[in-house]
Order: C-alpha cells, then sequence, then structure tokens
C-alpha cells in the first residue's frame, strides 16, 4: 500500500511539474502525439503494396489526375470515375508531386487525417476537463492529462482506425474533416458561453458589452468557422452524406438541449451555409458541367441514393452487422461502451438542460455516436468502414468513463463548491477506492471473457478464415507464420491480468492493460501479418506488371481473365480488358484477330484455373512468367489457309 501511495504522489508530482511549465507541457504532449501516430499510422505505412481491390481503385485515379493534369474529372483504366468526389484525388496527386508516386503517398493523406483528428480530440479533452477542474475550483493536472493521453490513445489504436489511417481511400478523410467539423462544433458551442459569462461582480457589465458584440459580429466564432470548412472538405470527400450525418447529429442534440434557434443564430448558419456552398459547389458545378447527366445518375443517384435504399456491389447484412463490427471494430475497448452511455443517464433530459454548455460533452458524443450507428444501421448497402466515424465519439465515451475513475486528489479544496457538485450529478462520480460499482465490475469480467474469446478465435483462425484463390495453400501458410499462437498468447495474458487486476482491486489499471494488449498485437501480430499478406497475395501481381511492362509490345492488349486486379493497372501503367469467362476471352481473341491488329498477339493474365479452361494448345500460347496462383502468357495470332486469323 506505500508503495502503491508512493508511486501515485510520484506520478502527481511530475504531472504538477508540466501543469506549472506550459513549455515541458507542450514538449510532452507532442511527443505522445508523436508516439501514438507513429505506432498507429506512420510505422510501416508504405512498406506493403496497395491491397486490391479499393485501394488501387483511388491510387490510380490520382495517378492519372496527377499525369494528365485534369483535376476536374477522376478517371481509371480509360473510363470514368464517379464514385467519389475529388478531395481525396487531390491530396494523393499532391502527395505524388512531392514524395513521387508511391505506396506512401497513396496513403499519406489518410494517415494526415487520423493524425489531425487526434490532435484536436486531445486539444478538446484538455480544454474540458481544465473547464471541469476550473468549475470545481481545484487542480487536476494529472488527471487532464491522463484524459488526454488516454483520448488519443483509444482513438488511434483500435482496430477499425488502425485499417483505414493505413489504407489510400476516402473513408479516413471523410471521418477526419467530420469527426473535426463535431469536434469543433462542441468548442465553438462552449465557447460562446464562456464569452457570454466573462467577468464577474464589477466585470460583468463589461462582460456583457463584449458578448453582445460578439454576438452582432458578421461572421461566427473561429470554432463554428472551422465547423463550416471541415463540412465542405467532408461534402468534397464522399458528397452529400459529408453534410447530412453532422447536420443530423448537431440538429437532434441542440433540440433535445433546448438550444436549437438560440445556437443556430450564434453560428450565422446563412453564412456558414454560404460558406460551405461556396467552398464545395464550384467542383460540383464543373464536373457537371463537363460530364451531365452521366455524373449525377452515377454518384448521386447509384453511390449515394441506391447505396442507402438497396443493396449495391452484393453488400447486404443483417440488422445487427454494426453491433458485430463496433465489438471488434473498437474491440478491446468496446465492451465498456455500454456502461459508458448508461452511466450519461442520457433519458434525464430536464438534468442535461440544466446544465453548463461544457458539461454536455459527453452527451454530444452519445447523440454523435448513436447518430452514426442508427442512420448506417437503416442504410440498406452495409460496409464496416461506414460506422468510422463514430469511432472517436466511442473512445471520447470510454475515456469520459475512465476519467471519472482517475482519483481526485493533487491540489483539491476541503470546500466542495457547488460546481463540483454539478459535476458528480453529470458524471455520477464512483468513488475513488477499492470499492467498484456492480455494473463497471460486471463490464469487467466481460471484458476478460471477451479476451479470452478472441485468444480462442485467434488461436484458430485458419479454421475460421475462408479460402483465398491467390493463395493456394493459405490455412497452412497462416499456421507455419505461427501468427495465430503469439496472437492467443497476447490476449490470453491481457485477460489473465485484467482479472488479477478486477481481484485486487486496482480497477483503474485495466485500460491500461487493454492498450498495452494492443500495442503488442499490432507490433508482433498485425505487422507481420500484413507483410505476410502482401508477399502471398499482392507481390505476384507487382512482379508479374514489372514482367508486362517490359514484355509488353506497343499497343498490344492486356486481358485479364476471370478476375479483377487494379494493383496491375497502377503498377503497369496500361490498360487492362477485364474478361470475366474462358469462352468470352476466347471469342474476343478470334475478334481481334479477324482484324487484323498490330502486333498480331494478345497478353492474358489468370488464374491457373481459368486459364486451363480456355482449352490452348502449347503452341498457341508463349508463357512469359508464373507467380503465385497467376499466369501471364502472350497469345499470337495464327493466319490460316482462308487468310483469317484465329488462335487455334
Amino acid at each position: 500500500m506505500r508503495m502503491k501511495l508512493s508511486v501515485k504522489h510520484t506520478v502527481d508530482q511530475w504531472f504538477n511539474r508540466i501543469a506549472k511549465n506550459p513549455a515541458l507541457g507542450v514538449t510532452v504532449s507532442i511527443l505522445w502525439l508523436i508516439l501514438i501516430s507513429w505506432i498507429a499510422f506512420g510505422w510501416n505505412l508504405g512498406n506493403t503494396g496497395l491491397v486490391d481491390e479499393t485501394e488501387p481503385l483511388f491510387a490510380e485515379a490520382s495517378r492519372q489526375m496527377f499525369v494528365t493534369g485534369d483535376w476536374i474529372t477522376p478517371f481509371f483504366n480509360g473510363d470514368t470515375r464517379f464514385d467519389k468526389p475529388a478531395l481525396v484525388y487531390w491530396c494523393q496527386a499532391i502527395a505524388y508531386a512531392i514524395f513521387g508516386v508511391n505506396e506512401w503517398a497513396v496513403r499519406l493523406p489518410s494517415a494526415i487525417a487520423a493524425l489531425g483528428l487526434i490532435c484536436l480530440a486531445f486539444y478538446t479533452i484538455q480544454w474540458y476537463t481544465a473547464k471541469q477542474d476550473e468549475l470545481e475550483q481545484v487542480s487536476r493536472p494529472t488527471r487532464r492529462y491522463l484524459t488526454s493521453f488516454m483520448v488519443v490513445a483509444l482513438m488511434a489504436l483500435n482496430p477499425e482506425t488502425i485499417i483505414w489511417a493505413r489504407t489510400g481511400v476516402s473513408d479516413m478523410l471523410l471521418t477526419g474533416c467530420m469527426a473535426s467539423a463535431l469536434l469543433c462544433f462542441f468548442l465553438g458551442y462552449a465557447d460562446k458561453e464562456e464569452s457570454r459569462e466573462q467577468g464577474a461582480g464589477g466585470k460583468r457589465e463589461q462582460g456583457n458589452r463584449e458578448a453582445e458584440l460578439i454576438t452582432n459580429a458578421p461572421f461566427p466564432n473561429k470554432w463554428y468557422l472551422a465547423f463550416y470548412v471541415l463540412i465542405a472538405g467532408a461534402i468534397l470527400t464522399k458528397g452529400p452524406v459529408g453534410i447530412v450525418l453532422p447536420g443530423l447529429i448537431v440538429a437532434a442534440f441542440l433540440l433535445y438541449v433546448g438550444k436549437f434557434r438560440e445556437v443556430l443564430r450564434e453560428m450565422r448558419f446563412l453564412m456558414g451555409i454560404l460558406i460551405i456552398l461556396g467552398l464545395s459547389v464550384p467542383w460540383y458545378a464543373l464536373v457537371i458541367w463537363r460530364n451531365g447527366w452521366n455524373y449525377i445518375n452515377s454518384f448521386f443517384g447509384y453511390h449515394n441514393l441506391d447505396r442507402f435504399t438497396e443493396v449495391v456491389n452484393g453488400h447486404s447484412a443483417p440488422w445487427y452487422f454494426y453491433f458485430l463490427v463496433v465489438l471488434l471494430g473498437f474491440a478491446p475497448y468496446s465492451v465498456y461502451l455500454p456502461v459508458s452511455i448508461v452511466r450519461l443517464k442520457f433519458w434525464q433530459r430536464s438534468h442535461w438542460r440544466s446544465l453548463e454548455r461544457f458539461q454536455q460533452f459527453g452527451l454530444f458524443a452519445w447523440f454523435w455516436f448513436a447518430s452514426v450507428f442508427g442512420f448506417f444501421t437503416i442504410a440498406v448497402t452495409k460496409l464496416p468502414s461506414y460506422v468510422l466515424p463514430l469511432m472517436p465519439a466511442a473512445a471520447i465515451l470510454v475515456t469520459l468513463l475512465w476519467s471519472d475513475l482517475l482519483p481526485k486528489t493533487d491540489n483539491q479544496n476541503d470546500t466542495t463548491t457547488q460546481g463540483h457538485k454539478d459535476t458528480e450529478k453529470v458524471f455520477n462520480h464512483l468513488p475513488a477506492s477499492s470499492s467498484i460499482p456492480p455494473l463497471l465490475l460486471w463490464s469487467g469480467w466481460v471484458n476478460v471473457v471477451f479476451l479470452s474469446f478472441l485468444a480462442t478465435a485467434l488461436f484458430n483462425i485458419s479454421h475460421i478464415l475462408g479460402t483465398d484463390p491467390a493463395i493456394s495453400n493459405f490455412h497452412e501458410l497462416i499456421q507455419r507464420s505461427g501468427l495465430p499462437l503469439i496472437a492467443a498468447v497476447i490476449w490470453l495474458v491481457c485477460a489473465v491480468l485484467v482479472a488479477g487486476l478486477l481481484l485486487s482491486r486496482r480497477w483503474n489499471y485495466i485500460n491500461s492493460i487493454n492498450l498495452l494488449g494492443f500495442v503488442a498485437f499490432i507490433i508482433f501480430v498485425l505487422t507481420p501479418a500484413s507483410f505476410f499478406i502482401d508477399r502471398e497475395r499482392q507481390l505476384p501481381l507487382r512482379e508479374l506488371s514489372a514482367v508486362i511492362l517490359q514484355a509488353k509490345q506497343p499497343d498490344e492488349e492486356l486481358i485479364m481473365l476471370g478476375f479483377k486486379k487494379p494493383s496491375v493497372v497502377f503498377y503497369s501503367h496500361i490498360h487492362v480488358n477485364y474478361l470475366g469467362f474462358p469462352q468470352q476471352a476466347v471469342e474476343h481473341i478470334k475478334n481481334q484477330a479477324a482484324k487484323g491488329l498490330k502486333p498480331p498477339s494478345v497478353l492474358v493474365l489468370a488464374e491457373q484455373k481459368k486459364f486451363l479452361q480456355m482449352n490452348l494448345q502449347p503452341d498457341d500460347y508463349k508463357s512469359l512468367s508464373t507467380k503465385g496462383a497467376y499466369n501471364l502468357v502472350r497469345i499470337p495470332f495464327k493466319k490460316k489457309k482462308n487468310e483469317k486469323m484465329d488462335i487455334s
């Protein structure tokens, strides 16, 4: 016990020293952000190839934009690509211009978006906990910094964020814009209250005059302004959802707390709409002017309205799909989401309406989480990446739970202020002692069970995963790699440690075990697994792309038979003709031969099984290379006596 108190006293002294030295505080904060972002987003970011099938579509469209100088209409493989708006392509093309055309540049915009988000989250939590201390008239730098460090770690170090922050697609950029916009909204929402309540006593009248000047200002405050700019960025990243979802969250929150009209006036709503339209509409106007109804029907119709109202590309799932996505995508901290939400008592509307604005941060995070979850649960087309924008809200909710459990000592006054009482009512403060509330205790044991389940599932992962046609001996290679055993050991050890902490009632260390376990999982399992998958699944295609570049004759056609791997287009820089069936390929080659094209041959890239189904004789083709499950051959056109070209 004495050692425990000594360690805590040392930690408190260290954070008190940081609080008294702003330069030291900034340095420590920056170092923590660098450490977490490097582990989560930067480490080995560009050391694996592009992952088929979505990532190369974005990468090649951006490369085409960079090469051709056409910054309006995205193209892939010679066809227009209207799936997403232009911002992600612009960002990747700019990265190409600075760092060259490579995997690192493809993924850099996603990593930067994630980094910017966690930095703003760190600032927001620092501000929020400082406001709490000010209201309660205490100084708790240990709690303030540990809470800020925790929200950054939880927001960055979860499977969903790790995957999409390291993938060169639009999802992380959308989440960065949308989540940052929502944080800026709340900062502006609470900052407005602070400006109204400046001063006390003799200074109150001056504060009211200053607040009146701010209220009558033609532009919104800096946070609302940032909110509008980021919403425009979200619209340019993924279209209407970039304004519909944040608008739904903000409107629901303001209606619930009874400040809808008041805040709309504060935000200079009409001015904000003009800012959003001024930043986002010009590109849409240009792309529609150039492509007409083709763009309108494809983007607004198929890729937006149809995805919400019907199944697109076979991406259907049951109603409970996103419960599983959140459970696994925010693992291992997701088990604490129910208690984090219940403790808010969000159904007590009159209570929340009576609080100061900054105290409604937890409620705002709940509306954020619930709105995104509900919106995409209603949508018919379902994909795991769709709920990525709720992960920051989940991190905030769990962080607020554990922040509330931190011991409240530091420099707290003996007298309990009214503000302190109000805060206790908001967060239902839990005692900083060996006792633990039943709901949290049950969540802790659920944590143990969940980690044990993860360990068991990962140990048997080779029996759970399906087959991959690109890797013939997939299951055997996974077992030989030893990764399932390492993963099982990591999570089983974490389960034992969490159980030990629960039994010894040291529950405020539990989340640290989850975090350390996930870091170990990244280092010893996820990173080696990404290299393993890249080597077995993607490297053969990159090697064949290099062969194609060397072997292809001018104007010679390249056919990809039976599968679509856009990475070949990116790495070979040539047009690929996708054909689904062997007989279709045979007929196409006959037709090309009949036209007397030069050169009198085609290149065919096919899986071995599909290639054999073409029923070609050995003298009908020339094998150029075989890599993994793929064959690259040249099929020459042969001339028959009747002067018709054929391949048989």
